[in-house]
């Protein structure tokens, strides 16, 4: 199977187990073998579909992209794609563990040092962004894949957010940010390379502000509401056509207090993103995710990996990470 370029051989199903031979022969659980001349025509995405449902650790072993690498560390996904940075290498990775595809990036300039990166891929091809953290450098980077070239842009006068762990939100061509209080919403157009703040009101007494969005639909807010930096709620708007912030629905009073608790109200560790109609809200330092099921309006818990030992020494950054065949490196 051919596609932009990339060649792919077909998947076989087939089980491993030795079975009897010729037609209808059955594998010893008595299910018939899974034929690969049949399964390997299954159209792309009833393919992707099926592995949707497969565990990263899964994918990961059907599909090894890295071996012998140097150590590096996942910064971002989207649509399929990771990026990774190796800092032995004073380079980014760029993969798609399905399609077996992978580029290597250097860095723009040496040192460098940069916060907020943000990989946004799309069926165009995909871009890198960050904002440099050297003090001689007042600049934000973009690699755009089409060009394998970087480019630098004067990065916005206010002091953005400054949380480790949440990303620029990617929203109809831009990606938008927050900046630290008094809180406010700004965003860049990834194509012309410019810097607009939203001349829009926010909900009062927010406490913390974060953002999350489909990419073309749905731009939403997650906020804590209270006093002196305490919350004593957390509600979700959304941006409507007139940018006004119109509230969806408020947290339950008893899931609001186990979240705050986890957190012990340090909301530099809270971070969201959007993962197939659902708003996933993290924090760092806890298991657990707390996650809004946009089509239902309901909130749930999704329980502690049952791999995860009882007593933990590290941080939880949690991805979304949606198979895509044909996203190229």
């Amino acid at each position: 199977m051919k596609r932009k370029g990339l060649s792919i051989k077909p998947i076989s199903f087939q089980s491993s187990l030795k079975t009897a031979e010729g037609p209808g022969a059955k594998c010893p659980g008595g299910l018939p073998e899974m034929d690969p001349e049949i399964w390997s025509r299954l159209p792309e995405e009833v393919l992707e579909h099926i592995l949707s449902f497969l565990p990263l650790k899964t994918v990961m072993n059907l599909r090894s992209t890295l071996s012998g690498a140097a150590p590096s560390t996942l910064l971002s996904s989207s649509n399929g794609l990771f990026c990774f940075s190796i800092p032995n290498l004073s380079s980014f990775l760029v993969c798609n563990l399905l399609a077996k595809s992978s580029r290597i990036i250097e860095f723009p300039s040496y040192p460098f040092g940069f916060e907020l990166l943000t990989l946004v891929s799309t069926s165009f091809g995909y871009k890198i962004f960050m904002i440099c953290t050297q003090s001689s450098c007042n600049q934000a980077f973009i690699y755009d894949s089409r060009t394998h070239s970087w480019q630098n842009f004067d990065r916005f006068d206010p002091i953005l957010s400054a949380n480790y762990y949440q990303e620029g939100v990617y929203f109809k061509g831009s990606l938008y940010f927050t900046t630290s209080e008094p809180f406010s919403v700004v965003c860049f157009d990834l194509e012309n390379g410019v810097w607009e703040r939203l001349e829009t009101n926010l909900p009062s007494d927010l406490t913390f502000v974060r953002l999350v969005s489909d990419g073309e639909e749905k731009l939403c807010m997650v906020g804590g509401i209270g006093r002196n930096g305490i919350s004593r709620n957390m509600k979700l708007w959304e941006l409507d056509d007139e940018r006004n912030w119109i509230e969806v629905e408020s947290l339950p009073e008893l899931m609001c207090r186990k979240f705050m608790s986890v957190s012990y109200h340090n909301y530099e560790h809270v971070y969201c993103f959007w993962h197939q109609n659902t708003i996933c809200v993290c924090c760092y330092t806890w298991p657990e995710i707390l996650y809004y099921k946009v089509s239902r309006r309901t909130w749930h818990w999704l329980p502690r990996c049952p791999s995860l030992p009882e007593k933990w020494s590290c941080g939880f950054r949690w991805f979304s990470f949606v198979p895509e065949l044909y996203a190229l490196a």
